[in-house]
């Protein structure tokens, strides 16, 4: 099922490579969907509010397990482009034991700083128990994040998104049948849905790592391969702590943005957490085809194929755009459907700021669909340093105007809502000037040296 993407047509390799990843990330975030759907439905609005801010900082540790994985990837996609399976191997061995105890350390210090972490969220008191029970069952599947997360990133790297694609659906599925029985029929509250969170994790998690050692066996490692070579644990720890870096400065910036949503009461916490899940449902497809561009360039950076680069980006620019205008399309029509999803018709100023919150941010979904390929793009031609500095000017811009603007009485909520375009549109502008400027380097950058 590996798929080289040197070779064919580009958009229509680009394409059939990022589909399995787009409708496996969709089905990911029916984790936290179909948690924030049966809680809100069943179970009140402070549940609402308490699984739905968990969400975001949950995606923030995810995003640092994610950030080394994908980074590791790019290195991974690399090695297989240049056909050398040896050094893959070794960049395996070495990728592993370093994310494996990141992950480790990780899960204990969310369990020894929940609470720091959640007064530092600033939780209602009316939210604070029902969130720290949610996530102290949530925070045991950290290690199921990081083996679907690792083990996912390597089949990509070697054009194999379907198989990820189908362990996320069998656990997504799980995930939902769990919800309905242990809330509805159990009566376990907020951590039943953890509880069916983590066991549905665990079994994308196992399940994968098992398929890639017995049905993939280029990727075993061999005694030979067990070495912590100076140059490649050096390439892994830079490719992986830089990507690590901007994914979790940009879903840091989220979680102070958060703190601020918080100090505003459960009403707006409560629309924000249903109006934050159709927002990221919605523009997740071109994040994973930025993804899969990502893959593709550093396919064909390996296999020094630098004028099916050019065309590369030429054609991922122009899906993107397409798809954004759809996607903005669709979500300010209906953006009031799409909230009744999660709330009821009668809580209408919830409905409202839902609204409020997806027709501003709606808008303007080309500019994120921009920012995600040039993310991918720098990492693919060995500039992760240049996606952290638009992760840090986007991120910088949306928690300064945040924070700045919705202090003005006149403005309020809806100044958190427009420093996010902000935000995005910025950091456009600097990482379109800067290829410009400097595209002949990077091209030639992009041809590896030996």
């Amino acid at each position: 099922m590996k798929k080289d993407l040197t070779h064919g047509n580009i958009t229509s390799t680009m394409l059939r490579f990022a589909l399995p990843m787009i409708l496996g990330n969709l089905l990911q975030q029916l984790y936290n969907i179909a948690d924030t759907l049966i809680v809100g439905q069943f179970l009140g609005s402070n549940a609402l509010a308490a699984v739905g801010s968990s969400y975001t900082l949950m995606t923030f540790l995810t995003s640092i397990l994610m950030g080394l994985c994908m980074g590791s990837g790019v290195v991974f996609s690399t090695r297989y482009g240049e056909r050398d399976m040896d050094r893959l191997k070794s960049s395996l061995f070495v990728s592993f034991i370093l994310i494996a105890a990141c992950t480790l350390f990780l899960n204990i210090a969310v369990f020894i700083w929940i609470d720091p972490i959640m007064r530092l969220l600033q939780i209602p008191p009316e939210i604070y128990p029902l969130m720290r029970s949610y996530l102290w069952i949530i925070f045991i599947g950290i290690s199921a994040t990081f083996l679907y997360n690792f083990y996912a990133s390597l089949l990509r790297s070697i054009g194999n998104s379907m198989v990820p694609l189908l362990f996320l659906g069998i656990s997504a599925g799980l995930n939902i049948i769990l919800d309905l029985v242990f809330v509805l029929s159990f009566h376990w509250g907020v951590a039943g849905a953890a509880i069916a969170t983590v066991l549905s994790q665990f079994v994308s998690g196992i399940g994968i790592l098992l398929y890639t050692l017995i049905r993939v066996p280029e990727f075993r490692i061999q005694k030979k391969n067990r070495t912590f070579k100076k140059e490649y644990l050096t390439e892994i720890a830079q490719f992986s702590f830089l990507t690590c870096l901007q994914q979790s400065i940009m879903n840091f910036g989220i979680l102070m943005v958060q703190g601020l949503i918080n100090s505003f009461g459960p009403v707006v916490m409560a629309a924000f957490a249903a109006a934050v899940k159709i927002d990221s449902f919605a523009y997740m497809p071109v994040q994973d085809f930025g993804n899969a561009f990502s893959t593709f360039i550093a396919q064909n950076f390996g296999a020094h194929e630098t004028k099916r680069i050019q065309k590369g980006i030429r054609s991922a620019m122009l899906v993107s755009l397409l798809f954004c205008l759809a996607i903005t399309t669709a979500v300010c029509i209906f953006a009031r459907p799409l909230m009744l999803i999660f709330v009821q018709p009668h809580e209408t100023e919830i409905l409202s700021i839902g609204v409020q919150y997806l027709r501003i941010e709606g808008a303007f979904y080309c500019g994120i669909g921009c920012l995600f390929l040039l993310y991918g793009l720098y990492r693919a031609v060995q500039k992760p340093g240049m996606s952290v500095i638009l992760t840090v000017v986007s991120l910088g811009t949306r928690v300064a105007l945040a924070y700045a603007l919705s202090a003005i009485p006149s403005v309020g909520v809806i100044g958190i809502w427009v420093s996010v375009p902000a935000g995005w549109l910025l950091a456009d502008a600097i990482g379109l000037v800067y290829y410009r400027i400097h595209r002949k380097t990077l091209l030639k950058a992009s041809i590896p040296q030996r």
